[in-house]
């Protein structure tokens, strides 16, 4: 199986000078150094729990007033409500979860349990615009009388909880995870706006067509970006290669080294949502550069690419053939 080799380039040596710290034999180099902008805020992850109570309380509330009403708009953001808050609680457990160091059943900790939540939330949120959806039809086929004004006060505490939680959610850098919470509660924001809007329409002009048109295009909105999210999450769970990061522009730039012939077998991927990996065989033109070079590839790595989980494997080039045997002592090339 053929693998895409990147040959040395004399124009990118600039990182060729870095200094060198030992290192022994042919053993794999891992860097691991946290600096230059890796330091994370999970605070987003902290504030789940609160998000869920919440978001949990206010559900009950619009199921009821929903039922009471008629409204559908109203009953489809207490689902959302509800989902949302199962959505919170898988993400409160997986962020948690995903702290747990490495072991040696699972070396590199359980940080892809972000990723598989946030693939249940968003197949569970594919579930619940199929359902809305459904329901919006048979709604627009058969209309309902709708109590508008208890809509729109219902609707409108409903916004404020969702603005509440979003900010919430919004504070710090957010993860896979926190953000599929964060399109949850951001979808039934979203979803509140809708109902507040039927409420208001049908309360002044008593149009009921408004609420499930509205709730069809709250659902569009969603699914395009549950969408969005699925198919990143996808790459992850594959590991690609990261949004931001090309591989042929990564091998080059590591071939360009002082001292590398050229770089094969590169692979990266995603650990989680916020740290990539890298490995690579890295052919050497003299052995005993190798720590320096190891060195300047770490340094390129982390400063030019944000890499710092690193694994690189050194290559000694085949000797040059020999153009003539040795002789044996005693031995003539006297044919005669």
């Amino acid at each position: 199986m053929a693998h895409t080799q990147y040959p040395h380039h004399d124009h990118d040596t600039r990182h060729a000078h870095a200094a060198a710290k030992p290192d022994h034999g042919h053993t794999h180099s891992h860097g691991h150094d946290h600096g230059h902008g890796h330091h994370h805020d999970h605070s987003a992850s902290r504030y789940l729990p609160l998000a869920l109570i919440l978001t949990l309380g206010f559900a009950g509330v619009e199921a009821v007033a929903g039922w009471w009403s008629g409204s559908l708009a109203l009953l489809g953001d207490a689902g959302h409500m509800v989902t949302d808050a199962f959505s919170l609680g898988l993400a409160a457990l997986a962020a948690r979860i995903a702290l747990r160091p490495a072991s040696p059943r699972h070396s590199y900790g359980l940080r892809r349990v972000e990723a598989l939540t946030a693939l249940t939330n968003s197949l569970f949120m594919l579930g619940i615009v199929a359902v809305l959806l459904w329901q919006a039809v048979l709604r627009l086929l058969e209309p309902r009388e709708i109590a508008g004004q208890t809509v729109t006060l219902v609707a409108l505490g409903g916004l404020f909880i969702n603005i509440a939680v979003a900010w919430l959610l919004t504070r710090g850098e957010g993860d896979l995870n926190t953000r599929a919470a964060l399109l949850h509660v951001l979808g039934d924001l979203l979803g509140s706006v809708a109902a507040l809007a039927s409420g208001l329409v049908i309360q002044f002009t008593n149009w009921t067509p408004i609420d499930p048109l509205l709730t069809m295009l709250i659902c569009g909105l969603i699914l395009f970006s549950t969408l969005s999210l699925l198919r990143k999450v996808l790459h992850t769970l594959l590991e690609g290669v990261p949004d931001g990061l090309s591989l042929p522009e990564v091998g080059r730039a590591m071939a360009g080294v002082a001292g590398v012939r050229s770089v094969h077998d590169l692979h990266i991927w995603s650990l989680d949502s916020r740290r990539a990996a890298l490995s690579a065989h890295i052919l050497l033109s003299d052995a005993q550069r190798w720590p320096a070079i190891l060195e300047a590839e770490r340094h390129l790595l982390r400063e030019r690419f944000g890499i710092d989980h690193v694994t690189l494997q050194p290559e000694i080039p085949p000797a040059e053939p020999l153009l003539f045997s040795p002789q044996r002592p005693g031995a003539t090339n006297d044919r005669g």
